[in-house]
């Protein structure tokens, strides 16, 4: 007996419903940042050939590796990375561009780089910019530089929602922006729709935060993870705030599935809110393996693990 082309997709799209995660992993974009120290921190070009032979086929970086493209060149940097066969998550700010966030005689210039950036990665097919900020001074972050910060942040994701392209700011440790009265506070005042979030699962555990409970937290708008592993220890939150350790000789970040960060249940509460961006695998150094063999251990972990495929 033939079945007609009605019953035929009729019966495909029930099947596709009844299977577990059907539409879960399509929601997730897995990428990899590769400036990892131990072998890729200076040649780019070698991490992302390393990266693609693993499987991953997007990658994350910054900016000053790709002076001798920026910014009237994107589209010989696209050919260069369509030859090895990956493309960009987005490209993060960095040296030289201004950082200084907490200081508003500098936001002019802030804000005339990070357009700058955003145009730039616009024309490389990005949806998003990643941002960190300036270094965290002696005294900390105060009221009134968070007053500053939220300023600056509010007038470039303005400017960058009418590029198109969500402007995220990444909560890292040793920076202005680190610790979640820092984060309560810039995300209390700034738009939900033009100043989105980046959450480290790394930094976040290493600021006491229990990166679990800050997804639940903020939800849709976490644009992207990075998805470092943290010791066993340290599960749900690092009891006392580390200081900026060396990282080859005391490296506080592993490659997924070797350390106490609960992705499972990271992924359990964004499969049940639908969430859509990406999962960037990161890990700042590999003293003990090349990179390479690192990068393949956290995509292991994100197939068997967490059942999504590159």
């Amino acid at each position: 007996m033939q079945t007609s082309r009605r019953e035929f997709l009729a019966s495909t799209l029930m099947a596709t419903l009844a299977a577990p995660n059907a539409f879960s992993a399509s929601r997730y974009r897995v990428g990899i940042t590769t400036n990892t120290r131990g072998g890729w921190e200076s040649d780019v070009w070698l991490s992302f050939r390393e990266a693609r032979e693993v499987g991953y086929r997007n990658v994350e970086s910054f900016i000053h590796y790709f002076k001798d493209f920026y910014d009237d060149k994107a589209d010989q940097l696209k050919q260069k990375m369509d030859e090895i066969g990956v493309r960009f998550v987005t490209i993060s700010n960095g040296s030289p561009m201004e950082t200084h966030f907490e200081d508003p005689s500098k936001h002019d210039k802030v804000i005339e780089d990070h357009m700058r950036l955003i145009r730039f990665i616009k024309k490389l097919g990005c949806e998003h910019l990643k941002i960190n900020m300036g270094q965290r001074r002696p005294t900390g972050t105060t009221d009134e530089d968070l007053k500053h910060m939220v300023a600056a942040l509010g007038e470039i994701g303005k400017r960058s929602a009418a590029e198109g392209i969500k402007f995220a700011v990444h909560a890292h440790m040793w920076s202005q922006f680190e610790n979640r009265r820092e984060i309560d506070y810039v995300m209390d005042r700034t738009n939900p729709r033009q100043v989105y979030f980046v959450l480290d699962t790394g930094h976040i555990t290493m600021a006491g935060i229990d990166p679990v409970e800050l997804t639940r937290a903020l939800g849709h708008r976490i644009v992207e993870f990075h998805m470092k592993d943290t010791k066993p220890e340290n599960r749900g939150g690092a009891k006392t705030r580390l200081e900026r350790p060396d990282m080859m000789k005391d490296p506080p970040f592993f490659p997924l599935g070797h350390g106490g960060v609960d992705f499972p249940a990271i992924k359990s509460h964004l499969d049940k809110i639908g969430w859509q961006g990406w999962l960037t695998v990161e890990l700042d150094s590999s003293p003990y393996r090349a990179p390479k063999a690192s990068a393949r251990m956290s995509k292991e972990y994100i197939e068997k693990t967490l059942g999504l495929k590159l």
